[in-house]
């Protein structure tokens, strides 16, 4: 037990494998003993082995058994579909390509959708081969149907899996942690002297609080992947929380002496830290729904305030400040927007920037939800895609396996395919690596069946041990290992088998056999489709990416220098960014060697130039700041260009480049009145991307380093 509890904490390997094993075996048994149904009974057992063993629901217990009866019809469709095709290989092959595609590329649209995947595949699979029997299919839809209704009792009453923390609990936590440290920076500059301690104590858990928000950190099923307006808000708000605790640590940095700024800034970051305090309570279920009015009138005064105020003699050091209030007050606004949408708050006013001009950063929370996931559906169906590429890897193996296993005329060929969705990965080392414990397990389940069917063991001796090996059987795969997994499924699948029809040791000859055969596709196909997995398509996707927001940093200096029009840049660096975090996903997914990139900084460095560059166009000035379009753009250019060797340094696999230092004694007009101040914002924003794009080599800072960080500075100024 103690050997047990160190390996799965919480039992869920274990309470899956009971739920599984007590809902497959009532099904089977009331049909094979009590209905006298034998077409009936295999799809009541496999029914629950595809949903409640290959699939994996995410949420809470309740929220599983809803998603299981939800997908009741899909199960009808599949298996009405597999056996109509039965009647002919080719029919039956095309089916098996069509539906396996399409049931593994829906899983884009989210977790829950790519969990279920596996699971529905198999309710195609096994009845799409011989014998050709319509006259059964009510009772095999009757089968599937008990076995899903049993198993959603069973989620919310037999043993049920502790509920995981909810993400919004994660961001409160976050959110919480940050308006800590944004009340911290108020107090200093107003002249607390303790207000700076508190901050340096702060600023380590606080980014420990908002690494936790990676979605890197946490496991792909707590992840806000679907593509509705509430897991979008929630990224998004995570993201925003993620930058405004960059431009607190900036501050800190920043802001060695403690400057004081104008009040209104000072005004600014409390309201800023008024309002994520607000939106953590209510996140922890605390408080009310947060507002953004606070934040928009303390933006508006400080504009005023601004306005007002002559920047010729502000020094650099407090210019730069007042920017960074600003770029806080402006995020915090968006991270108080972002909630509203996620609490499911439609905005009362029409979309300000229509999807087919130029999309602002909330597009989503003006369309509908199929809209949502048909788009999701739409800018995934590139080859550059992962999505696209792992749905389209698994449909060709399939579609192998099942015109393989027609043409050799494989007796029990379904294993075949079975195999497939076990041992085919995303890669071709992946394959490799799970091919091995596969085959062992298999051929020494096999050996173990074929012994027992040689002895001619009573059926109903396999009927008492049925439910004892499914159990160690289902728990032993996340606990062992795949081989353990297989060689106990071998035996469960010749225990059902040998209560259905009569059999004896060639049935494990045949699971042998089928296995081999499966194998083998599965490793071509690995060979052939994408071999590179996710490691190979991030390279791309995340050069793509860089090259991308480097233009978006070339074409917002271009709109603020010279007043020109946006044109594509931003809404293709969106794109390339959401294709990015999938390779970047699918890449966590896998087994590989140290990196020399820090991937997670490499892709927030193309948000950062993104989504600071949506916030600088909305304040730019009409006529543009034309006294400065040389200095602006050769700074623009020197970011952009530092954007574009990583993107090649990328793209060709190669070391990231060192790159030189900032450039130094730029001319700027000596008499620019207030264009002073968005010069100031624009300035803070290239300065920010450099030292993002700066950091994408070796290993990322974490709270250890920013903790030395921090001590050293405090020390400095003692």
């Amino acid at each position: 037990m103690s050997w047990l509890r160190r390996h799965d904490p919480q039992l869920v390997a274990v309470r899956r494998a009971v739920r599984v094993t007590l809902v497959a075996c009532l099904g089977f048994y009331l049909c094979r003993y009590v209905l006298d149904a034998p077409a009936m009974a295999p799809y009541a057992l496999f029914g629950a082995v595809a949903l409640g063993a290959l699939s994996q629901i995410p949420g809470t217990p309740r929220r599983r058994a809803r998603t299981l009866i939800m997908v009741l019809p899909v199960a009808w469709a599949l298996v009405s579909v597999g056996t109509l095709l039965s009647f002919s290989t080719v029919a039956a092959t095309a089916g098996m390509f069509l539906l396996g595609f399409a049931v593994s590329y829906v899983g884009v649209g989210g977790t829950r959708l790519a969990g279920l995947a596996a699971g529905m595949q198999l309710l195609y699979i096994l009845p799409c081969f011989p014998p050709y029997d319509p006259g059964s299919l009510p009772a095999r839809l009757i089968g599937v149907t008990m076995a899903i209704v049993l198993l959603s009792i069973a989620e919310v009453t037999l043993w049920p899996d502790p509920s995981p923390a909810p993400y919004r609990e994660k961001l409160g936590a976050a959110i919480g942690a940050l308006s800590g440290c944004l009340e911290a920076v108020a107090d200093t500059w107003s002249g607390d002297a303790k207000g700076r301690e508190r901050l340096a104590a702060l600023l380590p858990e606080a980014t420990d609080a908002a690494d936790a928000l990676r979605p890197s950190r946490l496991p792909p099923l707590q992840r806000p992947a679907s593509a509705g307006r509430r897991d979008r808000a929630l990224s998004s708000a995570a993201g925003t929380a993620r930058l405004l605790l960059g431009r607190a640590v900036d501050l800190f940095f920043t802001d060695e002496r403690g400057s004081v700024t104008l009040p209104a800034a000072t005004h600014l970051v409390r309201e800023t830290a008024g309002c994520t305090a607000a939106a953590a309570a209510w996140l922890r279920g605390d408080g009310p729904l947060p507002d953004t009015g606070r934040v928009a009138q303390a933006l508006t005064e400080f504009r005023v305030a601004r306005m007002n105020t002559d920047p010729g003699g502000i020094t650099p050091e407090r210019l730069r400040l007042g920017a960074l209030a600003l770029s806080l007050g402006e995020w915090t606004k968006n991270l108080i927007f972002a909630i509203r949408i996620a609490a499911g708050e439609r905005p009362d006013h029409p979309d300000p920037t229509p999807e087919s001009a130029r999309p602002g950063p909330f597009w989503y929370a003006y369309r509908r939800t199929p809209a949502l996931y048909w788009h999701r559906l739409r800018e995934n169906l590139t080859p550059r895609s992962v999505a696209f590429q792992g749905a389209l890897r698994l449909a060709a193996a399939l579609a192998a396996a099942r015109l393989l296993a027609g043409v050799l005329d494989l007796s029990h060929g379904f294993w075949v395919l079975l195999t497939i969705l076990t041992v085919l990965r995303t890669s071709a080392a992946e394959t490799r690596s799970a091919l091995r414990p596969a085959l062992v397990g298999t051929v020494a389940g096999s050996l173990v069946a074929a012994l027992l069917l040689i002895g001619g063991i009573h059926p109903t001796a396999y009927a008492i041990a049925l439910p004892i090996v499914m159990i160690v059987g289902f728990a032993a795969g996340p606990l062992v290992g795949l081989g353990w997994s297989q060689a106990l499924f071998t035996l469960v699948i010749t225990f059902v088998f040998a209560q259905v029809t009569p059999v004896d040791w060639r049935l494990a000859e045949a699971r042998v056999l089928d296995v081999l055969v499966g194998a083998a596709i599965g490793v071509l196909i690995g060979l052939f489709a994408w071999p590179r997995g996710g490691g190979g398509e991030l390279h791309r996707a995340t050069s793509t990416f860089l090259t991308a927001s480097a233009g978006v940093i070339r074409e917002t200096v271009a709109v603020m220098a010279k007043g020109q029009q946006p044109g594509a840049a931003m809404p293709e660096a969106r794109l390339a960014g959401q294709l990015a975090d999938a390779s970047f996903a699918l890449y966590q997914s896998e087994r590989h060697r140290p990196a020399s990139v820090d991937w997670q900084a490499t892709l927030l460095a193309g948000h950062h130039a993104v989504r600071g560059a949506e916030a600088l166009v909305r304040s730019c000035p009409a006529g543009g700041l034309l006294p400065c379009v040389e200095p602006l753009t050769s700074l623009s250019a020197d970011v952009a260009g530092r954007y574009d060797q990583a993107a090649a340094a990328l793209a060709e696999h190669g070391r990231m480049p060192s790159f030189a230092a900032a450039p130094t004694g730029l001319a700027w007009p000596a008499d620019l009145g207030q264009d002073l101040y968005i010069i100031a914002d624009l300035r803070v924003w290239l300065d920010g991307l450099r030292e993002d794009i700066g950091a994408v080599t070796g290993r990322p800072e974490g709270v250890g380093g920013l903790r030395a960080r921090v001590a050293q500075l405090a020390d400095g100024a003692t």
